[in-house]
């Protein structure tokens, strides 16, 4: 089984992809895009080979990669980076090595559009937000005249919360669409809810074998674009509603042999047109795990590997981790612009017992998930609850003076 991983040296984390895959009995080749001297020796000591690019812009080069492990070792059955950048150049690269064990090119175009999403949830039964595909000013602003403001605005590929936008008025329309014209947009109707996810691991029958849900603490799109506190953290249980709303969305997507990351909301109030309170809203699916260190918070919360069960249901079809007990693990996101009440090292000893670890981001993370993350794992959930209002709580005047 010749299993050719496309960055697994970044994310920093991504190495345990490849110590599962040996685990299971793969050869393990590896491409990057950095001195092989640079890798961790975890990683070094998971891959059978590593050959190093420039850039995995320059096709030429990945083409070569490819084809010089054809070579030496035969076959490929499978090319997979797991990360959102190198969807599309996986998918390219199993397309011309007659790769089946993944998208195809077109299939990944079409799927990471947001809009054309909308018909499999639809196929699914869950409801998506109205929207429109950005052609010009005018029908945004006639499209803006039916539904009403608040609209959001944001990016038809991409993800995160980049050049994503809350709209209330037609001067802020105009203005973020002259931001903004470089990129098709998509304008959708302004969801009142809760976001959570449903991530977990597929198996070839698109049968989920692993299933996560991650909850929110705080607006993702108000945190990117205020720079405000950012929190998020599983859930201690998965709920038949939740199984049931993940397993269809798998289905309609057609998803096999994958780690998932599918958003939501959950309606907090009643929306003419989508549903009652408590309404679940289809929002985006990637096809890759859960950013940042959230594969790390869904080990600590059921005390097992993510990045084993995704190689083992890849390579042997085997494992269900559906019904296993969990606790809650979850990380507070500070921003260093925000005058906290609690220092990181009073956070730290008030919850040594929970602590997990102390994180200081570098710029492309800090942008979404704050300068420091503060993660811990929790038995309950008022002690959870209570680890968020002292992370996130702001010094007053009062405080300052002391």
């Amino acid at each position: 089984m010749n299993f050719i991983m496309i960055s697994p040296n970044y994310p920093e984390n991504y190495w345990m992809f490849c110590r599962g895959l040996k685990k299971y009995g793969a050869t393990v080749l590896a491409i990057i895009d950095t001195a092989y001297d640079n890798l961790l020796p975890e990683l070094k000591e998971n891959i059978d080979e590593c050959y190093v690019v420039s850039n995995f812009n320059n096709y030429d080069e990945m083409l070569r990669a490819v084809g010089y492990f054809t070579f030496k070792y035969g076959k490929i059955d499978w090319i997979e980076s797991n990360n959102e950048a190198w969807l599309d150049l996986d998918a390219r690269l199993r397309d011309d090595f007659n790769v089946k064990t993944g998208f195809s090119y077109k299939t990944i175009q079409e799927y990471q559009s947001k809009a054309a999403m909308k018909k499999y949830y639809e196929k699914a039964n869950i409801p998506t937000a109205r929207y429109y595909l950005v052609d010009s000013k005018e029908n945004a602003l006639q499209f803006a005249k039916k539904i009403g403001y608040p609209l959001v605005l944001k990016p038809d590929h991409g993800v995160g919360a980049s050049f994503t936008y809350t709209i209330r008025s037609d001067e802020d329309l105009i203005k973020y669409l002259d931001l903004t014209k470089e990129h098709q947009m998509i304008l959708e109707e302004y969801i009142e809810g809760d976001v959570f996810t449903l991530d977990g691991v597929c198996d070839q029958e698109g049968t989920i074998r692993y299933l996560n849900s991650l909850e929110y603490v705080g607006n993702c799109m108000d945190s990117v674009q205020y720079q405000q506190s950012i929190g998020a953290y599983t859930a201690f249980t998965i709920s038949d509603e939740y199984r049931s709303i993940a397993q269809r969305t798998i289905h309609a997507f057609a998803l096999k042999n994958r780690f998932f990351h599918c958003e939501f909301f959950r309606l907090t109030k009643d929306k003419e047109g989508l549903g009652k309170k408590g309404t679940v809203i289809g929002l985006e699916v990637n096809f890759r795990p859960p950013g940042g260190f959230a594969p790390d918070l869904m080990n600590y919360a059921g005390s097992l590997d993510v990045y084993d069960i995704w190689a083992q249901v890849l390579l042997t079809q085997q494992g269900d981790y559906m019904h296993i007990a969990r606790e809650s693990a979850g990380f507070a996101g500070r921003r260093n612009s925000i005058a906290y009440k609690y220092r990181v090292e009073e956070i730290e000893k008030m919850y040594k017992d929970q602590w997990i670890a102390t994180n200081y981001l570098p710029e492309a993370y800090a942008a979404t998930m704050g300068d420091v993350t503060l993660a811990c794992r929790f038995h309950t959930t008022e002690e959870r609850d209570a680890f968020f209002a002292i992370a996130f709580q702001e010094s007053t005047r009062k405080d300052r003076n002391k």
